[in-house]
């Protein structure tokens, strides 16, 4: 598989002199779906099929676009989802053909063995996946827009676990939420159909990318019939969502507001910042019984905004936070900005089994954890992942809890909503978990341990002085 990738990207880079990565992540991706789609779809006539597409005379590009417009009218549910830009002007023919020749050398037929057709879609799912990576990886900041790293989108389903119902996201990028749910789902027995997914997504060209990743899945899924700002035009109106799983634009200041919107039922949020109108959003979807998990924005936690201090108020206060999770630095190469995790629960009652969590918050540091790939990319690891989701699960107790919760001083802590408000309702996993024991100093006295801390400060103090008047007299010498 890596192999295969490694060839592909090594393709895709043939585009890529004439276009920036922007452009050529349309091209290349909607050749990958066309090469899964001439075989996939039964109903595409032969002039769609990839080997008269690759073998035609004159140029590739017109018989790319034509058959992408032949498959959106054999799959009505892609109509409008499918790239038509392969014959523009511009577009280096000559590549474009060594790119189609390279994806066509690719083995995705699957024809080998009973059950070849499902493990070609498996193969180019991950293809897919991999080229949305590798693509958000190259854009930077703007990557952002269509794609969450992979080890967050897990670490939400985790928790989550979306079995059955109705799965919703209202900025749904390129879709990985609802194909790492249904990951979930099969990885558990379960079938496809046992969840039914709705999104939606603003921007054009990442709405085709998620019908596109959708469909190369195998999810039928509502995502609407045309991209559209949720804010401004709700999609899904009468939607009670069973699972929510969101990864918001982080701080967004440009966004249509509406004071008198029904759903700022726990205050109008600021015009500056969308964060608290996403979150607020996202729980007007929840079904009675529903639960959301929500990246944010660390400012989310702790803002003291009036609005914004004022709604995460009304969170607490109406008992619908359940869980907050601290993330370590550098999980998001798109942004640089830390973030956290807000888990909602409309019912965090006895029920199933489950033991009674009303009133109470677990806040997760998991700051310290993940793995780095390199000097500017975390992950966070399977372990990472299943230790966390494992201390929601003992928490909130029943058919998934590993064992009875107990909490870890600098890791978890079960917290009522007492000691929140005399916080000021402000979120932060690191005040309520605390620092983590060593073995030693969970027997120190604690008058010996005050003393030996105290000592440690004042050294460090010291130092620290000593440092900042080496600083000045070299500052001084240098205006000298």
């Amino acid at each position: 598989m890596a192999e295969l990738q490694d060839v592909l990207w090594k393709a895709a880079a043939k585009l890529r002199g004439s276009m920036d990565s922007s452009q050529y992540r349309d091209f290349v991706l909607g050749l990958v779906f066309l090469k899964y789609a001439s075989s996939a779809f039964g109903a595409v006539p032969e002039s769609a099929r990839w080997p008269a597409v690759v073998s035609g005379p004159g140029p590739i590009g017109p018989r790319i676009d034509a058959a992408m417009a032949a498959v959106m009218r054999a799959e009505p549910s892609l109509d409008g989802a499918l790239p038509l830009i392969f014959g523009a002007d511009g577009v280096d023919q000559r590549r474009l053909a060594d790119l189609a020749a390279v994806i066509g050398d690719a083995r995705f037929t699957g024809r080998d063995g009973p059950d070849g057709g499902a493990a070609a879609r498996d193969l180019l799912g991950e293809v897919y996946e991999y080229f949305l990576e590798t693509f958000a990886r190259a854009e930077g900041r703007r990557g952002g827009e269509f794609y969450t790293p992979k080890s967050v989108v897990k670490l939400l389903v985790e928790v989550l676990e979306p079995y059955k119902g109705r799965v919703y996201d209202p900025c749904c990028g390129s879709g990985g939420m609802f194909v790492q749910a249904e990951k979930f789902v099969l990885s558990r027995r379960g079938r496809s159909g046992d969840i039914a997914v709705h999104g939606q997504e603003a921007n054009a060209r990442t709405w085709r990318l998620a019908r596109m990743n959708l469909a190369i899945h195998g999810i039928a899924g509502d995502l609407s019939a045309r991209h559209a700002d949720t804010f401004y035009e709700d999609a899904h109106p009468g939607l009670l969502a069973d699972h929510v799983l969101a990864n918001p634009p982080f701080n967004m200041s440009d966004w249509y507001r509406d004071p008198a919107d029904p759903r700022w039922r726990f205050g109008v949020p600021p015009a500056g910042n969308a964060n608290f109108a996403w979150m607020q959003h996202i729980v007007a979807k929840l079904g009675p019984r529903g639960g959301a998990g929500v990246v944010m924005a660390n400012g989310s936690m702790s803002s003291r905004q009036s609005a914004e201090s004022g709604i995460r108020t009304a969170f607490v206060e109406a008992d619908l936070v359940s869980c907050v999770v601290a993330l370590p630095p550098q999980l998001f190469r798109t942004t640089p900005i830390p973030a956290c995790l807000w888990f909602f629960s409309k019912d965090k009652g006895p029920d199933g089994g489950r033991d009674d969590r009303r009133r109470q918050v677990l806040f997760v540091d998991a700051r310290s954890m993940g793995t780095l790939l390199d000097r500017t990319e975390r992950v966070l690891t399977g372990d990472d992942i299943a230790r966390i989701a494992g201390a929601y699960h003992s928490w909130r107790g029943g058919p998934s809890a590993r064992g009875p919760y107990a909490d870890e001083p600098g890791f978890c802590r079960s917290v009522a909503l007492e000691e929140i408000r005399d916080h000021g309702h402000v979120l932060t996993p690191g005040r309520y978990a605390g620092a983590a024991e060593t073995a030693d100093a969970a027997d120190e006295p604690v008058r010996d341990r005050v003393e030996r801390l105290t000592k440690e400060l004042l050294s460090r103090l010291e130092e620290s002085a000593r440092l900042d008047g080496v600083v000045r007299a070299r500052l001084e010498r240098l205006d000298g």
